[in-house]
């Protein structure tokens, strides 16, 4: 079979380009492409299989590689050809109709039935588009200039199958020996007519004349207007947030189908939610933090519901339960350590009571052997960390080192470790079941589901246990100092090592987006400027501050020269401490810190090298607490100009955040003031962007193909330059919060949203709308007026009718997602709206560690009854045009 290959391209001297032939998994077959002219770049090729997977890429002369598409070509080819020309487009995976045939759309068209295009043998050519159609009456068509394609009218339009989600078909004979220009059109089925023709420029293609030759004309993709593309509406609630007339105390997976029932009744298309796996450390409230797995493939036990496991409670403990279960659910918030215990008390006793038939159960067997590579180690993880009293593995009497053959044998019969080992892999079949009957529930709705991807694991979980290679255990993840805290975030994870992931083409990776793939149509990615470079701590530090980001371009000594900087590594990399600093920080408790330092004979003071670090000062304040100065010594640990890096035997540096804010930068010379502050900018502002931008290149493509999950990024903070030409580039949802806007105004107004853009008012991280109105008088009144565009003075309390003109503002503009917090959708109306809005923030970063226990004040029945509210939101939504 020969397959002839015409892309157009647009090349430099010394660029050329290549057709790779592969599955994307593997290294495909390479041929090498020939220009011909006016940017049409040919190359023929011998092939014997029915369908083809191939992409195309941009080489220098050296063969490395300069561009390439992340998304490949399929094309399937009739029984009734032996040769083909294809005419083809450069897949742009940032082209928005090609990242949307995914999950959402297969949610969609839950019940599509694909189509078979007739390929007869007379026909000359035929034409294939990508065009995800999100309204079920919608059909492509389309007409030419040609006779046989209906001489432009509307009338005599070719219809065209959808053979695959979103792939749309004809063939044609055309016998016109004439170049052929086309248009792809919009049909009604229910009006049956035309109700428009794609935006641009007329598309062109070649006759053909040739017999016994089809000509494959594949395009990508339908030009849709505005209003034609999908637009969303949803909600954000954590799981651990719902509530029902019969809850636990905390929300449940199966409470869920409730959620989509009134997602349902307010034409919402999307529940988001929070990370769901499993986060048991201790059973203490410090494990109601989602974003600290210990296993990113376990779900969390709290989510189970005792009432839908397969086996009842004995009898004799059914009013116990009931009783305990509605004290729990009486509560404003969650009681986390007392909701956790009850849930394991019964899970034991009906398990011990059912272990027999539990043991027989061939779909239970089923699912230990599907989930063996992950669910063994968990299970022994869970039993090693109760027998120990610690998830710290280091801490462990045995099985410190993971070794796969000795872990496999908790699940032996002879095993005394075997029942407990079944007890938690049970309740993970059980939690799987109860989401997933969740999952189909509200697929059948028509609604979709998004995740929420923490960018970190925790330091003590399951994987840092198995796989410690993968990961950079002696440093700490977090963030810098933004606006909610002046002294950055310590998460304590790991980092990750990148390279050695990198080595097995990211099996970790993907192996994480598979399993989430089984719940969510989408994925909020945590963090995602965590893929382009990391904020990092050595083991040493506490604070955030002081970290620096890697991958990074650091400073060498003879930059310092270049810079015209005296490098003195004991004053620029050591606390700058004299008796005005001991001052400013301690005043006329100066002299009760004293033990802590050296006094040097210039005058300055050092620590002693038993609190030379603030990991040792907080170890040490742990045995001898040393009240309200603890945290002034931790801080002023952190009084330095540059951090210092050991790389490949040389140390070299970088600067302090916001080092120009260090008390050390005010008793430099004027001449080092200068040389520091602009050799900070440059490291910051200029040297690193291509570095985060090729690192970012080099796995997020590989890692985000092998989802078919939307994938919307949390890009807040920081933001280096490279990063939105990125999630451009990758077709990755951009996060746009109101009231952090990345450039340098007040607030971001919706207005100014573009397509690939993901809308809120608020954020799990920040104070709902209600409370964010009451912290700033100042900025509550310019935000009024500026940006509400209202009158006079602000009011005291936001008021019902201003949450829904700022809902409005979020719903009608252009953003394919308008995502919204419950709090904020009670906020519009006074019956619904909380009394204590104290109760409705879920976490505040610059807490750590906090208790997450928000829970909806109203039950999800009841909320469901609010028929007029209902409505109301759901004529918004339909008006918006997000239906």
């Amino acid at each position: 079979m020969k397959l002839y290959f015409n892309v157009g391209y647009i090349a430099k001297a010394g660029e050329n380009l290549q057709l790779v032939i592969g599955d994307g998994d593997s290294q495909g077959q390479i041929h090498t492409m020939f220009y011909a002219e006016n940017g049409l770049w040919k190359c023929e090729v011998d092939f014997f299989s029915k369908s083809i997977s191939y992409k195309y890429q941009l080489v220098d002369e050296r063969m490395n590689i300069l561009r390439e598409e992340f998304v490949l070509h399929h094309l399937n080819f009739p029984h009734n050809y032996k040769e083909f020309i294809i005419f083809d487009e450069w897949n742009n995976k940032n082209f928005p109709e090609n990242y949307l045939n995914n999950k959402i759309l297969y949610n969609k068209l839950h019940d599509f039935i694909p189509e078979k295009a007739a390929v007869l043998k007379k026909h000359t050519h035929l034409f294939r588009i990508e065009a995800p159609i999100y309204n079920p009456d919608w059909r492509i068509v389309l007409f030419g200039s040609t006779e046989s394609l209906g001489n432009w009218h509307y009338e005599k339009v070719i219809h065209l199958s959808q053979t695959n989600f979103g792939i749309w078909e004809a063939s044609v004979e055309i016998p016109e020996n004439q170049y052929i220009q086309f248009k792809y059109c919009l049909y009604d089925i229910k009006e049956n007519k035309v109700i428009d023709v794609e935006t641009g420029e007329n598309r062109f293609t070649a006759p053909n004349l040739l017999p016994d030759v089809l000509q494959i004309v594949s395009n990508h993709y339908f030009r849709f207007k505005a209003y034609q593309m999908y637009h969303d509406a949803g909600v954000a609630v954590p799981v651990f947030s719902l509530r029902t007339k019969d809850g636990f105390g905390v929300g449940e997976f199966a409470d869920l189908k409730k959620m989509a029932d009134w997602a349902k009744a307010t034409n919402l298309g999307i529940i988001q939610i929070l990370p769901v796996n499993d986060t048991t450390a201790n059973y203490s409230w410090t494990d109601s933090y989602p974003y600290a797995a210990v296993s990113v493939y376990a779900l969390h036990p709290q989510y189970i519901s005792i009432d839908n496991l397969d086996f009842s409670l004995p009898k004799a403990l059914v009013e116990e339960y009931l009783i305990e279960k509605q004290d729990l659910n009486d509560l404003d918030l969650i009681d986390y350590e007392k909701m956790i215990a009850g849930k394991w008390k019964y899970l034991k006793i009906i398990f011990n009571t059912a272990k027999e038939n539990i043991y027989k159960d061939r779909s239970f067997k089923k699912f230990i052997k599907d989930n063996e590579h992950w669910l063994i180690p968990y299970a022994a993880f869970c039993v090693l960390r109760d027998k120990y009293k610690t998830p710290n593995f280091n801490e462990w009497k045995t099985h410190k080192k993971y070794i796969p053959g000795k872990i496999a044998q908790f699940f032996t019969v002879k095993s005394k470790d075997y029942d407990q080992s079944m007890l938690h892999a049970w309740v993970q079949y059980q939690l799987h079941k109860q989401l997933k009957d969740a999952v189909d529930y509200t697929h059948n709705l028509g609604i979709s589901l998004k995740g929420d991807l923490p960018i970190g694991i925790y330091r003590y979980s399951v994987e840092a246990w198995t796989e410690p290679e993968l990961f950079g255990m002696d440093f700490q993840a977090g963030a810098p100092p933004d606006q909610f805290t002046e002294l950055g975030q310590n998460w304590e994870f790991p980092t990750y090592n990148w390279e050695a992931m990198k080595e097995d083409n990211y099996r970790w990776w993907k192996n994480r987006f598979k399993a989430l793939e089984q719940y969510f149509d989408a994925m909020r990615i945590d963090h995602i400027l965590g893929f382009f470079r990391i904020w990092r701590m050595p083991i040493s530090a506490v604070q955030g501050i002081l970290g620096y980001f890697y991958p990074a371009v650091p400073i060498v000594l003879d930059e310092f020269k270049a810079w015209q900087i005296p490098f003195d590594f004991k004053r620029y990399c050591k606390p700058y401490i004299n008796n005005q600093i001991l001052w400013d920080y301690f005043g006329e408790n100066s002299g009760k810190v004293l033990d802590f330092f050296e006094h040097n004979q210039d005058g300055t003071y050092s620590f002693k090298e038993d609190f030379d670090t603030q990991r040792k000062l907080a170890d040490y304040f742990k045995k001898q607490p040393y009240g309200a100065l603890e945290e002034k010594l931790i801080s002023l640990c952190a009084n330095v100009l540059f951090l210092t890096e050991e790389r490949n035997g040389e140390t070299v540096y970088h600067p302090r955040f916001n080092v120009y804010h260090t008390e050390s930068y005010k008793y430099l010379t004027e001449s080092e003031k200068k040389g520091i502050y602009d050799l900070y900018h440059d490291y910051f502002f200029r040297k690193q962007d291509h570095l985060w931008y090729e690192k970012a290149m080099e796995k997020l493509p590989v890692i985000l193909n092998a989802t078919k999950m939307l994938i919307c990024g949390e890009d807040l903070g920081m933001v280096p330059a490279c990063v939105p030409v990125v999630m451009d580039e990758l077709a990755i949802i951009a996060l746009k919060v109101q009231r952090m806007p990345a450039e340098n105004i007040p607030f971001y107004n919706p207005q100014n949203a573009n397509y690939m853009n993901v809308v809120t008012a608020s954020s799990h991280d920040s104070s709902t709308l209600r409370q964010w109105w009451k912290e700033d008088l100042n900025t509550t009144q310019k935000y009024f007026n500026q940006q509400l565009i209202q009158y006079g003075k602000a009011s005291e309390d936001l008021e019902p009718h201003l949450a829904e003109i700022i809902m409005k503002q979020h719903l009608y503009n252009d953003a394919m997602l308008a995502i919204f917090p419950i709090q904020e959708f009670l906020a519009t109306d006074t019956e619904l709206s909380n009394e204590n809005i104290d109760n409705e923030r879920i976490n505040n970063p610059a807490v750590f560690p906090h208790y997450w226990r928000y829970r909806m004040h109203i039950n999800l029945e009841e909320l469901k009854d609010k028929h007029i509210f209902n409505e109301k939101i759901a004529h918004w939504i339909k008006d918006s045009g997000r239906l």
